[in-house]
């Protein structure tokens, strides 16, 4: 038997391939199936099944494109309700995959068809748990995502979620190991461990919400605090559950490689987003007019889908040459599709085209210290509400870049202001906004907070 999690960074996210005698089970895959392929082929074995823990928010998951691939059956747990052929396991019944079997365990509450498959061994003993969004490490699924599909209230939602962690899981056996769907960083909870994987026993001992002293204090606890959901996550259940374009489709639709002129003629016929998927750094030093930054090299997916919204948004790229197909990709995860084509040559081209650029100003912490010397000035901190009251800049407001498009309407045009982040990556992202929605009177600063902290601008203690 083996078993295999398969980590995406940038999304938090744990798919899972197990292999046992020839045959082999995956569980929540995403989007792009090459990977999962290339494992089934290199083992010489058949994959049997593929099980999805629920209809994911995050992410848009690879279980179509995979069933049509390999004709193996889409497996949900009870109460699913899919729009495409799937099996809808019954609450307890066994899966077997060569000399193992996974159990389901229906536990809803993050959403109505979540289930948990537990791993049994061919000694048939219980040695693993892949849990999906029910039970993360150091947390539980949030319970306000079904609330719309379901008519209940979060504190409903919460209510099943407690009876299936204290009914079903927390008599389970402590030297399970849980695999849970995400981890730190996730969307899908709020108090994540950095670990990936977990004895139940130590979960019964850390996690908060495994130690409540009634249903009521777990409601109470797993409901405190809870940010809104991203925009797009609605739009992402529905598509796990309708049903999406192959990605192979999407793929070659996005890498069409466009002339400067064809962009720009693309670009004005077709009312799509230019997106920039290069450095802060590079962007800060020039663009295409109108570009929205969103670096690759940071929570790429995730910022996507909090700041674009609309996943039916047509999107021009411009990239570093070669990130073409990685930044088609991770778009697709999140389910933006619709990917026109990509600026051939970068931006080096379109600013040897002789065409219009555009740029960001932008100082240096040290810069920025001298400006506001014996002055006061009005400065944007758009880190999360977490980092903003752990330390920030004295006179700073914190206006979180998650909330842009709400906080932006209350912008001062005429009223200059500075704006910063962590390092850099955030602040260029809310830059690029504001330039694209014609607000110009700002100054970003390079380096964002660890670079201003680095001076003697007085920040809270």
């Amino acid at each position: 038997m083996k078993i295999e999690q398969i980590y995406t960074g940038c999304l938090a996210q744990g798919a899972y391939y197990i292999v046992s005698n020839g045959e082999a089970a995956i569980i929540d895959p995403l989007r792009e199936t090459r990977p999962y392929l290339e494992r089934l082929q290199k083992d010489n074995i058949t994959l049997k099944y593929i099980f999805e823990t629920h209809f994911h928010a995050d992410f848009v998951s690879g279980h179509l494109d995979l069933n049509k691939k390999t004709e193996a059956p889409i497996v949900y747990g009870p109460t699913a309700n899919p729009e495409f052929e799937a099996i809808i396991a019954e609450d307890g019944q066994v899966f077997e995959i060569g000399n193992i079997k996974l159990k389901v365990l229906h536990t809803p509450g993050h959403t109505m068809e979540s289930s948990c498959f537990l791993l049994i061994d061919k000694n048939e003993k219980e040695t693993a748990l892949f849990s999906g969004d029910t039970l993360f490490l150091g947390d539980v699924g949030r319970p306000d995502l079904a609330q719309k599909a379901t008519d209940m209230t979060q504190e409903e939602l919460a209510g099943l979620l407690y009876d299936s962690l204290y009914h079903k899981i927390l008599s389970l056996d402590d030297d399970i190991t849980v695999y849970p769907a995400h981890g730190a960083g996730s969307a899908c909870g709020k108090n994540m461990q950095k670990e990936t994987a977990d004895s139940l026993g130590n979960q019964k001992k850390t996690n908060y919400a495994l130690n409540q002293k009634n249903k009521e204090s777990f409601i109470r606890a797993v409901t405190d605090g809870l940010l809104p959901p991203p925009a797009y996550f609605g739009m992402n259940v529905a598509m796990n559950k309708k049903g999406y374009s192959s990605f192979d489709e999407v793929l070659s639709n996005g890498l069409q490689a466009l002339s400067p002129e064809e962009f720009e003629a693309a670009a004005e016929h077709s009312g799509a987003l230019i997106l920039d998927v290069r450095s802060n750094g590079d962007f800060a030093k020039g663009f295409i007019p109108q570009s929205v930054n969103i670096g690759l090299d940071g929570d790429f997916a995730p910022w996507v889908g909090a700041l674009i919204v609309n996943v039916q948004q047509p999107i021009l790229l411009v990239t570093d040459e070669g990130d073409e197909e990685e930044t088609v990709t991770r778009l697709s995860r999140v389910g933006f599709d619709h990917v026109l084509g990509f600026l051939k040559g970068g931006f080096e081209a379109w600013k040897n085209s002789g065409k219009e650029t555009d740029s960001v100003d932008r100082i240096s912490a040290q810069q920025f210290k001298e400006k506001i010397k014996n002055k006061e000035v009005k400065v944007i901190d758009v880190r999360k509400e977490s980092e903003y009251n752990a330390q920030h800049l004295n006179r700073a407001d914190n206006r979180p870049l998650a909330y842009l498009n709400e906080w932006i309407r209350t912008i001062d045009p005429a009223e200059h202001f500075y704006l910063y982040c962590a390092g850099g990556y955030r602040s260029m992202m809310a830059a690029s906004i504001l330039q694209a929605r014609g607000y110009r009177n700002f100054t970003e600063i390079e380096g964002g907070f660890s670079a201003i902290v680095r001076t003697d601008v007085p920040v809270s203690n």
